[in-house]
């Protein structure tokens, strides 16, 4: 392998495992406002217990004694009938996602059913449940890569008539566009901040 090759290849996997520690990062927050997402599989096991304390972490401290208020009336309704109990449920879950999202500076949209988790997020978390994140690395570089070539290629192509005719030329900017958008893309999501996911990078300058 050249050095030329081995440079690129150790790029790409670089790319990918940052790409991959931000996905990680965000896993929950990015699914935690689903029946099935592991903010309200706590719920629920906190609710059987008749304890709050395990929903707690999902909240920042200053929420915590709302929280705490909800469940307690949660616990209380529960008592009064099947109906009671599922409308108890679903207040306190809804209450525990908004104020989750709001800790984490995103806005609350509404429960959504199980099952609506995104591929790479699913993806992220069979990787921490099997222990095993080789196979994630491997698909997530190759996507990256695959992208990479792609538009870096149609770059090539469009750039050998860029100058034949007006058109052929705003093809080519098109091209280029695109392909240094994608770099510029995977560049700010590694290196971008992962401490409150609705908060927007600084862009870099470098539009067009």
């Amino acid at each position: 392998m050249n050095k030329k090759k081995t440079f690129i290849t150790t790029g790409v996997a670089a790319i990918a495992v940052g790409v991959l520690l931000l996905l990680s990062a965000n896993t929950a927050s990015a699914h935690c406002d689903t029946l099935d997402g592991p903010v309200i599989a706590t719920a629920r096991i906190a609710l059987e217990k008749g304890d709050v304390t395990p929903v707690l972490k999902w909240v920042k401290l200053e929420y915590e004694t709302e929280i705490r208020e909800a469940f307690n009336r949660t616990l209380s309704v529960r008592k009064l009938g099947s109906d009671a109990k599922n409308l108890a449920d679903t207040y306190f879950f809804e209450t525990l996602v908004r104020i989750h999202r709001a800790g984490e500076g995103a806005p609350y949209t509404g429960l959504k059913p199980a099952g609506e988790v995104e591929p790479p997020i699913a993806a992220a978390d069979k990787a921490l449940e099997s222990g095993n994140i080789d196979d994630l690395i491997k698909d997530v570089q190759h996507e990256v890569e695959v992208g990479i070539r792609e538009k870096y290629q149609r770059v090539v192509e469009t750039s050998k008539h860029k100058d034949d005719s007006v058109e052929a030329g705003r093809e080519y900017v098109e091209a280029y566009v695109i392909y240094a958008h994608y770099i510029e893309g995977i560049h700010n999501t590694i290196h971008a901040s992962v401490e409150h996911h609705g908060e927007q990078t600084e862009p870099s300058g470098h539009i067009h």
